[in-house]
């Protein structure tokens, strides 16, 4: 059976995410968020919002903020390449996305991402603003995609 995408509701994708990411939990706003199904069954989701870091949040860049899959092979590149599809139909003109140092990011540049850098990493954690580090906070690749 071919995949295939389907909308999925904000709340049965952060329940997909929490049962199914190896170091995250799901984030806890979104723009959007899409479903990959094989025979019928949730096999991925990707979730979409405004980016994390305060300087991105221009109004015209949009994050992939989680994307999960079972791992069911292609569900990855399929799925990020639907949320920029998605985002460029909603008049967004970029998408980011952070991956671990230890992923290659295949799966973005089959998509069609680019790979821009590395993130300083580190803690959210601030003496005025105390908060739990329950994520890894070493830097992480960064990719983005961008309208023409």
């Amino acid at each position: 059976m071919t995949l295939e995408l389907s909308p999925i509701n904000q709340r049965n994708a952060k329940i997909f995410v929490n049962r199914y990411h190896r170091h995250h939990k799901a984030p806890v706003g979104s723009i959007f968020q899409i479903a990959c199904r094989k025979d019928n069954e949730v096999v991925g989701v990707v979730i979409a919002g405004r980016p994390v870091a305060r300087r991105l949040q221009d109004l015209r860049t949009l994050e992939v903020t989680r994307l999960c899959t079972d791992g069911t092979k292609n569900a990855c590149s399929i799925l990020y390449a639907a949320a920029w599809r998605a985002a460029k139909a909603m008049g967004y003109k970029r998408m980011i996305t952070y991956i671990l140092e230890s992923e290659k990011g295949t799966s973005l540049l089959a998509a069609g991402w680019k790979y821009v850098g590395k993130s300083a990493g580190g803690s959210w954690n601030r003496k005025k603003r105390p908060r739990f580090d329950n994520h890894p906070i070493q830097p992480k690749k960064k990719f983005e995609i961008k309208a023409k």
